[in-house]
């Protein structure tokens, strides 16, 4: 795998928040995102790491890419690698719609994949290209107003899909559902849904005490196992994860201290901290948690890759609660006011500058393939900007791991 290909993924979303698709996030270099002389040899060398280095189902999982392609890449046909049940084909809008591209496109679909139009803005000279697509995404940060109704009316009577990407607010996802859109990108969803007027599920409270009790300095066993026998679904969850084909146990584990004495207190501490994530979100689209938990894993990479050598197990916890607002729709502060966790970290999910925050910062930008970001970060912690793509990596594997089990 080349070094110097970063890839992250951005989820895509159906009406019912369940993901359909990734879009596949890429950054030529070390030294710039992306200029317009090298957008061609980014878009062949991302399809290249995604089948041959990160390979495609580790990043999507059994769900479709869409993979941004330039003009260069569409008239060679080089997109041809890729499984035509697995892609879909993203035509950039830098792509000018002249006779061979449409020839190009026309060969897209005569070759079974999908066709989607990136950045769609109203031209007419867009028509040929418009008549071949399955999909056309619409900016809602750029496309305003009644202009995301109109797109709406021209092209649902026509049978074509709409994905609105950056929907970064409950009410855009809601006006784009009212209007057609079946599809939906943005980070909405890592955001909560009402801030006030909502007690928090028993359920989720204990769920909220366990990890507390799990991440204490000393774990006290008779207190862990008090909270878990006080929820019944906790307790289920918890066996039926430990029993699972996943840790190939040679009889059946019935407790916790049990597990402990298999396991070791660290990788049973992470491992019981995702469980209860798991029902935290139960009511929340399962990216959310998978987020969640690819944050926390790729945060204590980081933390070992030399960021902040020893405050590995903190650099996880802080990954994985940093989405607890949109979990429990409830102001982070609110949510932590109820928790005792180490202030440094307390400071670093309610946004304050910490040891601990830059590298949760770094993560986060990773994910969203905020790549100028990344780069700043990175250099600001010491971590070498080289490994992050396959720490990414691996994280979504173990991740994925732990879900399959």
């Amino acid at each position: 795998m080349s070094q110097d290909i970063f890839v992250a993924r951005q989820p895509i979303f159906d009406r019912g928040k369940h993901v359909v698709g990734y879009e596949l996030l890429f950054r030529s270099s070390l030294s710039n995102v992306f200029s317009h002389h090298d957008q061609d040899q980014a878009s062949i060398q991302m399809m290249d790491t995604t089948l041959l280095g990160f390979g495609l189902d580790s990043l999507v999982g059994k769900v479709p890419g869409y993979f941004n392609v330039t003009r260069d890449v569409l008239i060679r046909e080089l997109y041809a690698a890729l499984p035509k049940d697995r892609a879909v084909i993203e035509v950039l809008e830098s792509v000018e719609p002249d006779e061979e591209v449409i020839a190009a496109c026309r060969a897209v679909k005569r070759s079974g994949y999908r066709l989607a139009l990136d950045d769609f803005v109203l031209r007419a000279d867009y028509e040929p290209l418009i008549a071949l697509a399955d999909t056309i995404k619409v900016d809602f940060l750029a496309t305003k107003g009644a202009t995301r109704g109109v797109v709406a009316g021209q092209f649902i009577p026509r049978g074509i899909e709409l994905l609105a990407e950056k929907v970064e607010t409950h009410a855009d996802f809601e006006e784009a559902s009212e209007l057609g859109y079946t599809l939906f990108q943005g980070y909405f969803f890592c955001k909560p849904e009402m801030l006030s007027g909502k007690d928090i599920p028993s359920v989720k409270s204990t769920c909220l005490r366990f990890i507390q009790e799990l991440h204490r300095p000393e774990l006290d066993y008779d207190r862990l196992e008090a909270v878990i026998k006080s929820e019944v679904s906790l307790s289920v969850k918890l066996l039926r994860y430990l029993n699972s084909a996943g840790f190939g146990w040679r009889h059946e584990v019935t407790t916790i201290r049990q597990a402990l004495r298999i396991l070791g207190e660290r990788p049973m501490k992470k491992w019981a901290s995702l469980v209860a994530l798991t029902l935290l979100g139960d009511d929340k689209p399962v990216e959310l948690v998978v987020t969640s938990m690819v944050r926390a894993q790729f945060c204590e990479q980081i933390g070992l890759a030399g960021a902040l050598p020893g405050r590995e197990a903190d650099l996880f916890l802080a990954g994985l609660l940093s989405t607890l607002d949109a979990l429990l729709d409830r102001p982070m502060e609110d949510v932590l006011s109820q928790m005792a966790v180490p202030a440094d970290i307390r400071s670093t999910l309610l946004g304050e500058p910490t040891r601990l925050s830059q590298i949760l910062a770094l993560a986060i930008a990773y994910d969203r393939g905020d790549w100028v970001r990344v780069s700043t970060i990175a250099k600001s912690v010491g971590v070498a900007e080289r490994t992050l793509p396959e720490l990414y990596r691996e994280s979504i594997e173990w991740v994925m791991k732990i879900l399959d089990g």
